[in-house]
Protein backbone atom coordinates (compact mmCIF):
# COMPACT_ATOMS: atom_id res chain seq x y z
CA UNK A 1 0.00 0.00 0.00
CA UNK A 2 1.11 3.62 -0.95
CA UNK A 3 -0.60 6.97 -0.20
CA UNK A 4 1.20 9.43 -2.71
CA UNK A 5 0.29 12.88 -1.39
CA UNK A 6 0.43 16.09 -4.00
CA UNK A 7 -0.58 19.62 -4.23
CA UNK A 8 1.96 21.22 -1.78
CA UNK A 9 4.02 24.41 -2.34
CA UNK A 10 5.08 27.90 -1.94
CA UNK A 11 1.87 30.57 -1.52
CA UNK A 12 1.61 33.74 -0.13
CA UNK A 13 -0.38 34.52 3.12
CA UNK A 14 -4.06 34.42 2.31
CA UNK A 15 -4.14 31.79 -0.63
CA UNK A 16 -5.72 28.92 -0.98
CA UNK A 17 -3.97 25.89 -2.00
CA UNK A 18 -5.20 21.90 -2.32
CA UNK A 19 -3.59 18.49 -1.31
CA UNK A 20 -4.67 15.11 -2.35
CA UNK A 21 -3.45 12.03 -1.37
CA UNK A 22 -4.47 8.60 -3.07
CA UNK A 23 -4.34 4.78 -1.39
CA UNK A 24 -2.66 2.47 -4.56
CA UNK A 25 -2.68 -0.80 -3.68
CA UNK A 26 -4.37 -3.55 -1.98
CA UNK A 27 -6.39 -1.69 1.06
CA UNK A 28 -9.40 -2.86 2.48
CA UNK A 29 -11.79 -1.28 5.01
CA UNK A 30 -10.81 2.13 4.81
CA UNK A 31 -11.66 4.00 7.58
CA UNK A 32 -10.96 7.55 9.08
CA UNK A 33 -8.62 9.36 6.40
CA UNK A 34 -6.52 12.70 7.45
CA UNK A 35 -4.08 15.22 7.80
CA UNK A 36 -1.46 16.11 10.09
CA UNK A 37 1.54 18.38 9.82
CA UNK A 38 4.52 19.13 11.49
CA UNK A 39 6.84 22.19 11.96
CA UNK A 40 10.12 22.30 12.90
CA UNK A 41 10.81 21.98 15.95
CA UNK A 42 7.49 21.00 16.58
CA UNK A 43 5.37 17.64 17.52
CA UNK A 44 3.42 16.05 14.13
CA UNK A 45 -0.29 17.59 14.85
CA UNK A 46 -3.69 16.60 13.64
CA UNK A 47 -5.25 18.76 11.04
CA UNK A 48 -8.06 17.65 10.09
CA UNK A 49 -9.88 13.91 9.75
CA UNK A 50 -12.87 12.39 8.21
CA UNK A 51 -14.32 8.86 8.67
CA UNK A 52 -15.91 6.62 5.69
CA UNK A 53 -19.82 8.09 6.92
CA UNK A 54 -18.26 11.54 6.07
CA UNK A 55 -18.11 12.78 10.03
CA UNK A 56 -14.99 15.50 9.99
CA UNK A 57 -13.21 16.84 12.85
CA UNK A 58 -10.65 19.72 12.75
CA UNK A 59 -7.82 21.25 14.98
CA UNK A 60 -9.09 24.43 16.24
CA UNK A 61 -6.18 25.89 14.41
CA UNK A 62 -7.73 25.53 11.02
CA UNK A 63 -11.75 25.82 11.68
CA UNK A 64 -13.17 27.77 9.01
CA UNK A 65 -10.20 27.98 7.15
CA UNK A 66 -9.70 24.15 5.95
CA UNK A 67 -11.91 21.46 4.39
CA UNK A 68 -11.39 18.16 4.21
CA UNK A 69 -13.44 15.58 1.85
CA UNK A 70 -13.27 12.07 -0.04
CA UNK A 71 -13.38 9.86 -2.71
CA UNK A 72 -14.45 6.42 -2.06
CA UNK A 73 -14.41 5.08 -5.23
CA UNK A 74 -10.90 6.40 -5.17
CA UNK A 75 -9.72 5.63 -1.95
CA UNK A 76 -8.62 9.57 -2.11
CA UNK A 77 -8.64 12.24 0.47
CA UNK A 78 -8.42 15.64 -0.13
CA UNK A 79 -7.58 19.38 2.03
CA UNK A 80 -8.43 22.28 0.96
CA UNK A 81 -6.84 24.94 2.73
CA UNK A 82 -8.23 28.78 2.27
CA UNK A 83 -6.99 31.87 4.14
CA UNK A 84 -3.97 30.21 4.66
CA UNK A 85 -1.18 31.98 7.33
CA UNK A 86 2.67 31.72 7.86
CA UNK A 87 1.94 30.06 11.19
CA UNK A 88 0.14 26.85 8.74
CA UNK A 89 3.87 26.35 7.06
CA UNK A 90 4.66 22.52 7.76
CA UNK A 91 5.26 19.58 6.24
CA UNK A 92 1.43 17.87 5.58
CA UNK A 93 0.94 14.34 6.70
CA UNK A 94 -1.76 11.76 4.94
CA UNK A 95 -2.87 8.96 7.16
CA UNK A 96 -5.37 6.53 6.51
CA UNK A 97 -6.47 3.85 9.05
CA UNK A 98 -7.46 0.34 8.10
CA UNK A 99 -6.62 -2.71 9.16
CA UNK A 100 -3.22 -0.91 9.45
CA UNK A 101 -2.26 2.42 9.54
CA UNK A 102 -0.38 4.23 7.13
CA UNK A 103 1.26 7.58 6.44
CA UNK A 104 2.03 9.45 3.52
CA UNK A 105 5.80 11.20 3.02
CA UNK A 106 5.17 14.58 3.73
CA UNK A 107 4.23 17.29 1.09
CA UNK A 108 5.82 20.88 1.87
CA UNK A 109 3.62 23.92 2.76
CA UNK A 110 4.88 27.17 2.98
CA UNK A 111 3.40 30.29 3.56
CA UNK A 112 4.81 33.46 2.73
CA UNK A 113 4.23 36.63 4.63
Amino acid sequence: VQLVESGGGLVQAGGSLRLSCAARGSIFSINTMGWYRQAPGKQRELVATITSGGSTHYADSVKGRFTISRDNAKNTVYLQMNSLKPEDTAVYYCNVEALLRYWGQGTQVTVSS
